[in-house]
């Protein structure tokens, strides 16, 4: 059975899913191709398939339409349009039985003509945004949920139906594991560390309001560490020219700026941090893997109280100015301890922990679905693939 993991988008969805991919290749009937947009996409997942030793999967570079051709000899361009490069590669995609996706926009595959492949989504994070109900869920044949909190909130909105999900560990963590055993000290003193994790939507994030003054706050400081690592889309890509705005924090001691380099989505500063400070992103909830203190900001004016949208704002201060924002902070590290219970429940019900092999975990359930429900091509017949026993392996 051919199946193809695709990666058409920023680098941050590749850890989410790539670990299945080397996990279902090593498994016996099927042929894993991993299929990206860019070389740099390429060149990053054959470093972290270094860890995964029984891996067998190929690669392949997407084929890029003459206007994108074009262009890059002018300028780069850090990632092709999707539609475009979508549409261009349809004959490609219909070659495979199955199309694993962390992103839903290559939905519109089936739109352009693409009929054999069977759809899984796997999703790229496991936050309470609405994302995590998109209507567009309904539309795959098989989704692999990140945590029973986002399977009753889908059931509940009739997004997916038994038979076709299944409420999968987090694979992030796994290939996290194998990249940083232990905890990683970040700065030369002692001092506690805080991460700042905007998200990137204007009307959703906390960077408009807070942004510049936040980071003067802390380069002033002399109590605490910062480390700065918004959403990879904020200021994607990561040009110099956006770079030089925070020229002014490079040379202090207490002070990280990462405006989307491999430390900002591998987990290095979630688990480096003593404190959490962001808004909407679901990287609180991989923060949050070992309950510490989090701080949220409120830039939008949110009606979040009773809101599920928002139900990580229930696991910390929530704060919606700069005047609030130092007493606040320092009482929350003096005394986190009202918020651990909620934030052990929110952990519970977002992650099922029980597996220490969730790239394995996840990779056998896909398995078991594509296995009964996969019909495949061969010599020109159909026929029914066989189901494999996975207990044995």
């Amino acid at each position: 059975m051919k199946v193809c993991f695709l990666y058409n988008a920023q680098h941050h969805q590749i850890l989410h899913s790539l670990p299945m991919a080397f996990e279902l290749s090593a498994m016996p009937g099927f042929a894993v191709e991993i299929v990206a947009s860019t070389q740099g996409h390429l060149d990053f997942i054959r470093q972290l398939q270094r860890l995964y030793p029984d891996a067998r999967v190929t690669h392949r570079l997407l084929e890029q339409p003459w206007p994108v051709r074009l262009l890059s000899r002018v300028r780069p361009v850090d990632l092709p349009p999707k539609l475009l490069t979508l549409w261009h590669n349809r004959a490609l995609f219909d070659r495979y039985d199955a199309i694993v996706l962390p992103e839903k926009t290559s939905l519109n595959l089936k739109r352009f003509g693409v009929r054999r492949p069977k759809f899984i989504h796997t999703a790229h994070g496991a936050g309470d945004r609405a994302t995590a109900v998109d209507r567009r869920i309904a539309r795959f044949d098989f989704a692999l949920v990140p945590g029973p909190k986002t399977a009753r909130w889908l059931l509940e909105s009739g997004l997916i139906r038994p038979g076709h999900y299944a409420v999968g560990a987090y694979a992030k963590f796994d290939i996290v594991r194998r990249l940083q055993p232990q905890k990683r000290h970040l700065f030369a003193n002692d001092r506690p560390t805080i991460l700042y994790n905007p998200h990137f939507r204007p009307q959703l994030s906390s960077w408009g309001d807070f942004g510049f003054k936040l980071l003067d706050h802390f380069a002033s400081s002399d109590r605490y560490n910062l480390i700065f690592a918004p959403h990879v889309r904020l200021f994607s890509p990561p040009t110099e020219e956006k770079r030089a705005a925070f020229a002014r924090y490079a040379a202090l001691p207490n002070m990280i700026v990462d405006l989307g380099s491999v430390r900002s989505i591998d987990m290095t500063y979630t688990l480096g941090a003593d404190a959490y400070i962001g808004d909407v992103s679901s990287q609180v909830y991989e923060f949050l893997l070992s309950p510490r203190p989090c701080l949220f900001l409120d830039g939008h004016q949110a009606d979040w109280r009773g809101n599920p949208r928002y139900l990580f704002w229930t696991l910390g201060p929530v704060v919606s100015d700069m005047v609030a924002f130092p007493a606040t902070l320092d009482g929350l590290l003096a005394d986190p301890s009202p918020w651990r219970e909620a934030q052990e429940k929110a952990v519970g019900a977002t992650f099922d922990l029980s597996t220490d092999r969730p790239g394995f975990h996840n990779a056998r359930l896909l398995a078991d679905w594509l296995s009964v429900n996969v019909t495949r091509r061969a010599n020109g017949s159909e026929g029914t693939v066989e189901r494999a026993d996975w207990r044995t392996m």
